[in-house]
């Protein structure tokens, strides 16, 4: 007899930077018996994410259960892309109990939404949940309107302005869909922090929702997955800026790779990282650089300022190239520019 019970997929999405990958992992090390795939779309064409998952893969999770979307918005590539990879997750001999997927930081999650009706994959599949993730700090400090003040003066002298900036479109388009809000990087907001991140996410909110602080991805699996929203047959409740358009773009928003050779100086590449934040309006750098005398490659992630950096594994066999993805709004990356800062 065939088996009529839909896999509950959970979507993960959220800002650039927000915490979707350190959740992952802590789901994947607590995954309360469940064997769980991941699917990880990345904006631009290098992966970091995925690799970054794929070393903590084991029995739960293994490596073949985790599977990467980098040609394009997962929204936009939903034919030749996203359903053929989950069918080939649900033609596994061991099909999984649960997956999970992490949207870029660029993704609009309704469209994402709209692919879990296709015949295809509606009768074996359910969005058990939408769950977005939002950077307590950088919401509390406004960075996704970064100048309120002139937005309304705008919009007061001149009834036909009547738009967001990009990104604050992204991050209302996130919470609007979303059926839990974790406020990540909770310990370095403080609670002043948390209560400010707290009061915008409500005020942008279209209904109620859980907010639920969170620091280091820690949180107890249950209160996020078996939620049982079957997202799918509820995206009325979901408003997005872009119902009613038959797809969108993100051409306000662009990437590129730069490679480098071997630093001296981890610390000195994190002040060069800082410049183009504060410089260039660079949004995220992520990627893996090799130091000279060291035999493990240095990760490296930031958003806006904030950089970090650790060894996370040997070279090994591999070659010890230096890659960063680096992304920022359209008009914002200067290929140039960049490099002129990083490879200085």
């Amino acid at each position: 007899m065939s088996d009529l019970t839909k896999t509950p997929v959970t979507v993960i999405t959220g800002f650039l930077g927000a915490g979707k990958t350190t959740l992952i992992r802590h789901l994947m090390l607590n995954p309360q018996g469940k064997r769980l795939a991941v699917l990880v779309n990345e904006f631009g064409t290098m992966g970091v994410d995925g690799e970054i998952l794929k070393s903590c893969a084991d029995a739960n999770c293994p490596a073949e259960n985790i599977m990467e979307l980098s040609n394009g918005c997962i929204c936009c590539t939903v034919a030749d892309d996203f359903i053929p990879t989950l069918e080939r997750l649900m033609a596994m001999p061991v099909k999984p109990d649960h997956i999970l997927i992490e949207t870029s930081g660029l993704a609009l999650p309704k469209p994402l939404l709209k692919a879990f009706d296709w015949p295809a994959i509606r009768s074996r599949i359910t969005v058990d949940g939408v769950i977005a993730l939002a950077d307590a700090e950088a919401v509390a400090a406004g960075r996704f309107a970064p100048d309120e003040a002139a937005v309304q003066a705008q919009r007061e002298a001149d009834e036909s302005l009547d738009h967001e900036t990009p990104l604050s479109e992204v991050f209302e388009d996130q919470i609007a869909c979303a059926d839990i809000v974790l406020l990540s990087k909770a310990d370095l907001a403080g609670d002043a922090g948390l209560a400010a991140a707290r009061a915008v996410i409500e005020a942008e909110a279209p209904r109620k929702l859980p907010i639920l602080p969170l620091t280091d991805g820690v949180i107890d699996p249950r209160v996020i997955l078996g939620l049982g929203a079957a997202a799918e047959d509820d995206l009325a409740a979901r408003p997005s800026h872009h119902d009613g358009a038959d797809d969108h773009e993100h051409d306000d928003f662009d990437s590129v790779v730069i490679e480098l050779a071997e630093i001296a100086d981890p610390a000195d590449l994190a002040d060069r990282i800082t410049r183009l934040a504060r410089e260039q309006n660079i949004l995220r750098v992520k990627g893996h650089v090799a130091v000279a005398g060291k035999p493990m490659r240095l990760l490296v992630q930031a958003v806006g300022e904030r950089v970090r950096h650790q060894y996370d594994r040997p070279w090994g066999a591999a070659p010890r190239a230096s890659r960063l993805v680096v992304i920022a709004e359209h008009d914002d990356i200067d290929e140039a520019a960049i490099r002129a800062v990083l490879a200085a």
